[in-house]
């Protein structure tokens, strides 16, 4: 088997602003497997809020490789993935972009999608549409950025949050007020005290927002239990979900377990953690980082055992060097997909 892997650079489209800070351009690190012929593709988007960057992930993976060329086979995953949690536990990112790539692998070598590998269905209807996230920014350029990714057709709209205390209801108002039939969700990325929150979520029940992600920081609980009690809107977790570990502890203080690819350490964790969380009662959503198609490719897969999708990543980019399942009026087009992921670089 032949691995390789290389870092890109990706500009967005507009620079993109959460609670935590601006990007304006992000780098992701694209690992191709070549076996029998076929080559696979995956690719990680560290996170520094997680403790990875291009960097680390750079460093690591011609281990995580080894780990794959000595098991010489990329069907045998679930051994894969149980040797790179031996050698890089604690960077997901980087074993989510190995894992993703022989899972296309895989599918191509059987010319057969990933999600039907999976047992799933590509039917239309049976995937959740994408979010499509409107970053922080003045709010009348939030209010038009949101106004033209409806008349894109986009008809689910994710806001961050997470200004000065008033200012956050100001921009979900001037939203409403340029996409009125728009489904809304907001996601505050910890930026809100528990009684801050509590006061917001009611708010913004009057603006018939459909949840609140991440109202406080992972680091209270007990906070996010408060919010969740006293919440009149559905409560998604994110920074406090990583793993399909993290259910159990925020089962009573969430509706809503967001995943992501670069949490979890790619798709072969991801369905645990989907599995846990619905033996939990919870709906389940995936995320993303800013990514190139090369992983958001991945993550689609999963979208027919998803109540919400948030993989609009690639979508946020001014270009992307691969090509991956095709999206219109944010509906990800599963049946277009003839094998692997569907990922292709342009």
């Amino acid at each position: 088997m032949d691995a390789r892997f290389e870092t890109v650079e990706l500009t967005l489209d507009v620079p993109f602003t959460i609670s935590r800070g601006t990007t304006a351009t992000t780098e992701n690190v694209v690992v191709s497997l070549e076996h029998g012929g076929e080559t696979g593709y995956g690719a990680a988007a560290p996170a520094a809020h997680y403790g990875e960057t291009p960097a680390t992930v750079a460093a690591l993976l011609p281990d995580l490789l080894e780990v794959v060329e000595d098991a010489g086979d990329p069907h045998a995953r679930v051994a894969i993935h149980e040797r790179m949690l031996e050698v890089a536990r604690d960077n997901p990112a980087a074993r989510a972009a190995v894992d993703i790539a022989l899972w296309d692998l895989a599918g191509k070598l059987l010319e057969t999608p990933v999600y039907r590998l999976l047992g799933l269905s590509g039917d239309p209807g049976s995937c959740p549409p994408t979010s499509f996230t409107i970053g922080i920014d003045e709010t009348d350029a939030m209010a038009e950025r949101a106004r033209e990714a409806v008349e894109a057709g986009h008809g689910v709209l994710k806001l961050k949050l997470g200004t000065e205390p008033d200012r956050d209801l100001a921009i979900v108002a001037a939203v409403r007020e340029f996409a009125p039939d728009a489904v809304v969700r907001v996601d505050a990325n910890e930026a809100w005290t528990p009684k801050e929150a509590v006061r917001k979520c009611a708010a913004l029940a009057d603006h018939d927002v459909e949840f609140v992600e991440q109202p406080v920081p992972a680091e209270d609980p007990n906070g996010l239990r408060q919010v969740h009690q006293r919440s009149p809107l559905p409560i998604a977790a994110d920074e406090s979900c990583l793993t399909a570990v993290d259910i159990p502890s925020i089962a009573d203080r969430c509706d809503i377990a967001n995943l992501k690819l670069m949490k979890t350490g790619g798709i072969t964790p991801a369905i645990e953690l989907i599995h846990a969380a619905r033996a939990h009662g919870l709906e389940v959503m995936c995320g993303c980082m800013v990514e190139s198609n090369a992983a958001i490719a991945g993550g689609a897969q999963l979208l027919p055992l998803l109540d919400y999708a948030d993989l609009d990543g690639s979508l946020l980019l001014a270009s992307d060097p691969y090509a991956g399942v095709p999206i219109v009026d944010g509906e990800f087009d599963l049946g277009a997909v003839e094998a692997g992921t569907g990922v292709e670089p342009r």
